[in-house]
């Protein structure tokens, strides 16, 4: 809310850090860098004089919609980086089903994963702390990361990984010698990164794109005075059914998510001693009503089952969670809450509907 005006505006949470960075950077479906159209004629003869590239690019698939390709034979061969599907993805029975039709399956991550195991090679990848590069926040603020130690055993940044894949492949255009020089071709394509140099983040700790030159202050907020495009458009959303709802069978609601202690899939925050003090294991959320309604009577684990798995793991009865749902964290490969979810997609933004199926209950004795 508040649109236009200093402190006001629009800022997502997103689900990791740098997101916001990927994204500007054509980590999407539909865009080159700079959230340039892939299906633009200008912008397709832009980026092919650019990287000497022959062929037009169409609107490609998302991570989830890549699994399903996998299973039905359109993706032959995936390179997943710093991706866990295996415990990340909905309905993780039918993700694996799919993975593992995959010819050829790279994993290349900072450590061992659920997803690796099922890999064909696997890449090591450095931490944050292990390489130099730039971070872009949801205020659209780029600023520099600078590394702090070296990269331990053979691990390697991903842009270098990238560099020396493409090269042993014969392609051209992938001999950067450090990620500055990454920046440095990144902003002759992108108009909103135009004026973002390590010399001035240097300078003055970071910029907000737009930043269109190289004497371009950056741009605190969007849309100062009016709209890019005018007066704001507001459109009505019709709503849509979940893809499954409780009933006789499966009577409770079962949402996902996340707890302060852990980061997604654990990899890593699993990893630290400290952490796993605080939240050691996966736990199911039940309100009181609930627990006795399913004769959980002094017992403190239980099934929970879905129409595509079931896991087993802590029960702990609260007011917290209204009657009739429950609620269980995701970052726990052992009782993993995606082996229950749904992977229904939303039409337009296609994420899958973690935050709703149908689950039933039964104590384990």
């Amino acid at each position: 809310g508040n649109v236009g005006v200093a402190g006001g505006g629009v800022n997502p949470l997103r689900g990791q850090n740098n997101v916001q960075g990927a994204c500007d950077l054509g980590a999407l479906v539909n865009v080159y860098p700079g959230y340039q159209s892939v299906t633009s004629p200008e912008i397709q003869e832009k980026f092919k004089k650019a990287w000497g590239s022959t062929s037009d690019l169409n609107v490609g698939l998302t991570v989830t919609e890549m699994i399903n390709a996998a299973g039905d034979g359109r993706v032959r061969a995936m390179y997943v980086m710093g991706e866990n599907p295996m415990v990340a993805d909905p309905d993780i029975n039918h993700a694996r089903h799919c993975l593992e039709q995959i010819e050829f399956l790279v994993v290349q991550d900072v450590f061992p994963s659920e997803t690796a195991q099922l890999a064909h090679v696997v890449l090591p990848g450095a931490s944050f702390v292990e390489q130099d590069g730039t971070f872009t926040g949801t205020d659209r603020r780029v600023q520099r990361v600078r590394k702090a130690i070296e990269p331990i055993g053979d691990a390697k940044a991903d842009w270098e990984i990238i560099c020396l894949l493409a090269q042993k492949m014969g392609a051209s255009g992938f001999d950067f010698a450090s990620p500055q020089e990454v920046m440095e071709e990144m902003v002759k394509l992108t108009p909103i990164y135009g004026g973002v140099s390590y010399e001035r983040l240097e300078e003055l700790g970071s910029l907000q794109w737009p930043c269109p030159a190289p004497d371009h202050p950056g741009t605190p907020y969007l849309h100062k005075g009016k709209f890019s495009r005018g007066l704001g458009h507001f459109h009505a959303i019709e709503f849509k059914e979940p893809a499954e709802l409780p009933d006789a069978e499966y009577p409770f609601t079962l949402t996902t998510g996340r707890l302060m202690f852990h980061w997604h899939t654990g990899t890593m925050t699993r990893r630290s001693e400290k952490l796993h003090q605080e939240v050691p294991e996966a736990y199911v959320e039940i309100h009181p009503n609930d627990a006795v309604q399913i004769g959980l009577n002094g017992g403190r684990r239980v099934r929970v089952s879905s129409r595509r798995g079931e896991i087993e793991l802590e029960a702990r009865i609260t007011k917290r969670i209204k009657p009739g749902i429950v609620f269980i964290p995701f970052h726990f490969a052992e009782a993993a809450a995606n082996a229950l979810t749904h992977a229904a997609l939303d039409p337009v933004a296609k994420i899958p509907e973690y935050k709703i199926c149908a689950v039933k209950l039964e104590p384990i004795t």
